[in-house]
């Protein structure tokens, strides 16, 4: 074995097993033996984005591209960042449709259907995203990890019966997935069978919570500050009403909140100890507000975002109450 692929070998051991600085390091080192290796700039994308820096991760990404521009990895790889935190949807579309012209391999051209169904699925274009889900193969699939992405995609779109077999099958694969747990519980409430659906949602809580932060996550100081910054960028009568709040930061909703019917992947719970009516008193001591770190940190995708994913949840959750209000006044 030569020293490049040694060194992209334990890169790739190095990513897979959590260590995104030390397979960053390794993907340079690679690049000092190759400069022009569009491998080990795909691997410097991929460890790049999994320690948070997307911008490099792209960079690297376009630079493997532009050494080989059938590169279908390092295009796949790309969609998935565009995607997710950079949110260029359209961008990530036209790289899965070049992957669907260029790749005769099954799995290839599944992952670009896949990324194509999400980037559509995220700009609200629902009939492409369906259109793309009515053209993705019905398995059954060897990979549990594609059975799931499969049934994913089903449960958005409703097609709940299409989604039963594949979804089953992937929690049978890899029963430790956090992500098939939660869509189970998803078509378990769909279903109306809400104590299966506790299950399946306090089973993603444990699994969520044995995962931890990512590697990227501030510290607990650094995302207080973030929470201070988020609140006072509030427009001023969301401001207002969270001024005398208590808050609260906590990892994850508690599991006596799940069963009550919190959504485990929930960023803000906004506790009002008032009916929702009198949420206009100016005595923002009666406003309890739970943050959900590691829900915050995952939406967010990367440490620039957290300030923005803090703000944005905390205004919808007021929106919705300003809303429960409204009706509740109606209603009298």
């Amino acid at each position: 074995m030569d020293q490049l692929t040694a060194h992209l070998d334990r890169g790739w051991d190095l990513a897979q097993s959590g260590d995104a600085r030390g397979a960053v390091e390794s993907a340079r080192r690679a690049l000092e033996l190759s400069p022009d290796s569009p491998e080990a700039y795909n691997l410097l994308g991929y460890a790049a984005a999994l320690d948070g820096d997307f911008d490099e991760a792209l960079e690297a990404y376009q630079q493997a591209l532009a050494l080989d521009d059938g590169y279908v990895e390092a295009m796949l790889s790309a969609a998935e960042v565009l995607l997710h935190p950079v949110r260029d949807f359209e961008q990530a579309v036209e790289l899965c449709d070049r992957v669907l012209e260029l790749s005769d391999y099954d799995d290839e051209i599944l992952d670009a259907q896949l990324l194509k169904f999400d980037a559509y699925w995220a700009m609200g274009e629902d009939d492409e995203a369906r259109k793309v889900v009515k053209r993705l193969p019905r398995g059954p699939f060897e990979s549990p990890a594609q059975s799931f992405l499969v049934a994913r995609a089903c449960i958005e779109v409703g097609e709940f019966e299409r989604a039963r077999p594949l979804l089953q099958a992937a929690l049978e694969g890899d029963p430790g997935n956090s992500e098939t747990s939660y869509y189970a519980g998803l078509l378990a409430e769909a279903d109306g069978d809400l104590p299966r659906a506790s299950m399946h949602f306090l089973r993603t809580r444990q699994l969520e919570a044995a995962l931890g932060l990512p590697p990227w996550s501030p510290n607990e100081q650094a995302f207080s500050m973030f929470v201070e910054r988020a609140t006072a960028e509030l427009p001023p009568e969301q401001h207002d009403r969270l001024r005398h709040a208590q808050v609260f930061v906590v990892d994850l909703p508690g599991p006596e909140a799940v069963v009550d019917g919190v959504d485990v992947r929930a960023m803000v719970l906004i506790d009002v100890l008032a009916s929702p009516s009198e949420l206009n008193v100016a005595d923002g001591s009666r406003i309890r507000v739970f943050l959900y770190a590691m829900n915050i940190l995952r939406t967010a995708g990367s440490i620039d975002a957290v300030e923005a994913t803090i703000r944005d949840a905390i205004a919808r959750e007021l929106e919705a109450l300003q809303g429960d209000a409204r009706d509740t006044h109606h209603a009298s």
